[in-house]
């Protein structure tokens, strides 16, 4: 963990981080332009995209925070078997389990207001679930390898890990949401 709390120290370490991750966001709006007909000729689909992405970053940003806890006050153990580590990700993929299906119907709903449902909300239902589940089970991997990343090579989880995961996150919400919707519609 870096001692030195300086302007020049915080560029050093977070520079060639930010970098990476703009590069990663690029990478999110070409796949997102590839869907985009698609995604207009269902506007509820359309609604889940934003939620969909922000939501499985804050599922990942909520356990990057206990984890960089655990981590800051020394109970953190990259163990498998470590009960505390297997809680939060349970407790990670579980709220996606309750989050998602509310995300779905509200979506869908949305879009009936207004006049633009072109899918039943099963399947939008079944789209944002299975989308969210896969997303949580994604944003835990990376949350982990983000966190033990950081932690060898000696940077404040707090800075790197939660702007990692929401930035990977974007990618792979767009990734899993559009396979979801090509699986299910």
């Amino acid at each position: 963990m870096p001692t030195e709390w300086s302007v020049r120290a915080i560029t050093r370490a977070m520079l060639p981080v930010l970098l990476a991750l703009a590069l990663v966001e690029l990478g999110s709006g070409l796949v997102l332009g590839a869907l985009e007909d698609r995604l207009l000729r269902s506007p509820s689909l359309l609604v889940l995209v934003p939620v969909t992405i922000g939501t499985a970053g804050n599922l990942g940003s909520i356990l990057a925070a206990r984890l960089s806890t655990a981590f800051h006050l020394g109970t953190l153990s990259f163990d498998p078997a470590d009960d505390e580590l297997a809680g939060n990700a349970v407790a990670t993929v579980a709220l996606a389990v309750t989050l998602f299906p509310v995300i779905g119907l509200g979506a869908w709903a949305l879009a009936a207001l207004v006049g633009e449902t072109t899918l039943g909300p099963g399947t939008v239902l079944v789209v944002a679930l299975s989308a969210g589940v896969a997303l949580a089970v994604l944003a835990v991997a990376v949350t982990l390898a983000a966190t033990y990343t950081a932690y060898r090579l000696s940077l404040d989880p707090d800075d790197v890990v939660i702007p990692v995961v929401t930035n990977v996150c974007d990618v792979l919400g767009i990734v899993v949401l559009f396979a979801a919707v090509v699986a299910f519609t």
